[in-house]
Order: C-alpha cells, then sequence, then structure tokens
C-alpha cells in the first residue's frame, strides 16, 4: 500500500555503552517534534567496472557501501521545568555540545573539542522504519522577530535495519515555544535594531573509509568548527554604532539575545563573547537603510563561543 509522506516519526537517544550501540529509543521519551524530515544517501559508492568487450553495453555497478544523511527543523523551547534538559538537549549533544545542568536553575549547552557523543535515530515513515546509528552532525539556528526560534539538523549516521513496523503513539514535550518579542538583543553594548539572527555551528565531519565497517566506514567524527552568523541591522549614525569601523578594525563584540520567553522553565538565552564582522554590506527594510552583517565567532576563553541557556 503506498505511504503517506507526512506520517512520519522521528526517535532519538543518545548511545551510552559504545559509539554505534543501538539504545533502542521509545516512542514514550525520545520523540522528537520535528518538520521537514528527510534523509539521503551520504557517500554513497556504486563502483563501475569499464571492462573491455565486444558489447558496448556498461555492466551492473556493484554496491560499496553508503551512510544516511538526514535533515530536519525543530522548534527550540525550554522543557517546562527550569533545570530539565530541553526536548532537543540530546541532539545538540550529538553535535557536540556539552550539556550542563544546574538542578531546578538551568540548562546550558556549550561547544566542546573532547569526549564527543553520538545518537541512534529511528526515522518511521508511516508503515517502516529506518535504523541509524552512531549520528552525529550540524545544527543552524533561525531566529527572527515575531517568530518562535528554530533549529535545522543535518545529522549522518550508519544505516542499520529497515523494517516494516506499525506506526508507533509517541510523547512529546507539551511545552509550547516562544515568539521572539519584547527582547533585550545587544551587539557591542548597542541595542542594535535587527528583524533577524541566523548562525551555523559549522561543526565540519569526516567520514573515513574502513575496510571493516559493515557499511565500508568506521566512526563518523566531527573533526572541526568554525561557528558563525548574521545580522540586518538598521543602519546609525556613527556617533551612535560604527559597524563599518568596527568590521574594518576586528573589533571583537559580545552579542546576547537578552531573554526569550519569561516563564521559568521555557526561557532562551542566547551569548557570544566575541563575535567579529566578516563582510558588511547595504540592505533596505521598508525603505529604511539597513546592514547586512555577517559575522564569525571566536572565544573568550576555550570552547565557549556560542551559548544557549534554558532557564
Amino acid at each position: 500500500m503506498p505511504l503517506l509522506s507526512r506520517r512520519k516519526l522521528l526517535l532519538f537517544k543518545l548511545e551510552t555503552s559504545g559509539y554505534g550501540v543501538d539504545p533502542t529509543p521509545t516512542p514514550a521519551d525520545d520523540a522528537i517534534l520535528v518538520s521537514a524530515l528527510v534523509w539521503s544517501n551520504a557517500n554513497l559508492k556504486m563502483i563501475d567496472r569499464p571492462a573491455v568487450r565486444p558489447s558496448l553495453s556498461a555492466l551492473q555497478q556493484i554496491y560499496g557501501g553508503r551512510l544516511v544523511t538526514f535533515t530536519f527543523a525543530a522548534e527550540v523551547k525550554g522543557s517546562g521545568t527550569a533545570g530539565t534538559a530541553p526536548e532537543i538537549g540530546q541532539l545538540l549533544r550529538a553535535c557536540n555540545r556539552d550539556e550542563t545542568v544546574v538542578p531546578s536553575t538551568s540548562v546550558t549547552y556549550l561547544p566542546v573539542s573532547e569526549s564527543p557523543e553520538s545518537g541512534t535515530a529511528y526515522i518511521y515513515e508511516d508503515g517502516k522504519r529506518i535504523v541509524l546509528t552512531g549520528c552525529r552532525g550540524n545544527v543552524t539556528w533561525a531566529l527572527a522577530a515575531g517568530n518562535i526560534v528554530v533549529a535545522t539538523f543535518t545529522m549522518t549516521g550508519h544505516v542499520g535495519a529497515q523494517t516494516d513496523v506499525t506506526l508507533p503513539s509517541p510523547t512529546f514535550d507539551s511545552t509550547s515555544p516562544v515568539a521572539w518579542i519584547g527582547g533585550s538583543f545587544t551587539i557591542d553594548g548597542y541595542s542594535a535594531v535587527i528583524s533577524e539572527l541566523n548562525f551555523d555551528l559549522g561543526n565540519q565531519l569526516a567520514m573515513p573509509e574502513s575496510v571493516n565497517g559493515v557499511d565500508g566506514f568506521d566512526e563518523i567524527s566531527i573533526v572541526g568548527r568554525d561557528t558563525n552568523g548574521s545580522i540586518n541591522p538598521l543602519d546609525e549614525l556613527v556617533a551612535d554604532e560604527d559597524y563599518i569601523g568596527n568590521f574594518t578594525s576586528g573589533a571583537a563584540m559580545a552579542l546576547t539575545t537578552g531573554a526569550i520567553g519569561s516563564a521559568a522553565g521555557n526561557i532562551l538565552t542566547i551569548t557570544m563573547p566575541a563575535v567579529y564582522y566578516r563582510d558588511a554590506g547595504i540592505a533596505d527594510r521598508d525603505g529604511i537603510a539597513a546592514l547586512a552583517m555577517p559575522f564569525g565567532c571566536g572565544e573568550s576563553t576555550t570552547d565557549d563561543e556560542v551559548s544557549a541557556a534554558f532557564t
């Protein structure tokens, strides 16, 4: 029978018994509310056989292994209880984010450069399920005035079993996301008038081939990152905020969204201690002069170029 493209479900759980060891995520505990969930082959190897023979027809290619990359968007929201990890917490940890929990107070995610974590994903597509183990990846964040915060994940994993199963009934976190309004955004200590903030953790993945891997690949690793983003502030007099001067001087500036939300357990604050502009361009927002300002994210100490705190 045909499968319906909208009847999908994602379960995700961190692998605590070793890389690639399926921890068996459950619909009751590990369901993630997502949209635009799709997957595709990654590093697929189909081997040509360029034999010389009387026929001009090509010989059948040989399958030599693959990984699978899947992408999806998730609402960024708290758990509803301060000090309890949000629904996307395990996904962030599989993108090389360290999770620090202060009971009854906060959960904060910062970059990490060692002891990486990985997870297993169950992707349900109406009447079948695909298991992907050893998943790691990257995430981009989109924040816009009057909209909820959205994180778009791109994860890659090793293909496990694909089986026909009944689509389970999941339990999702019932907390509702909040729109970004009434905030206190600042950069360089200045309350810039922006309508959008976008940033990319910039994780770089390595997928080394291996004759010992059943799919032809060894452990998927995050081997580097280049965290970067952009804002679109209204232009100002130099005396008020010298955007171009900060760009050309290479000034390192603190950026903060301020608190997004007001209810305990569902407040998000993003901070970047040392952003620097990488370019500057003119823009227009409803007839008002604006700027397009891409930026890079530097460290203040070590592994602290961007922090996401849920309080």
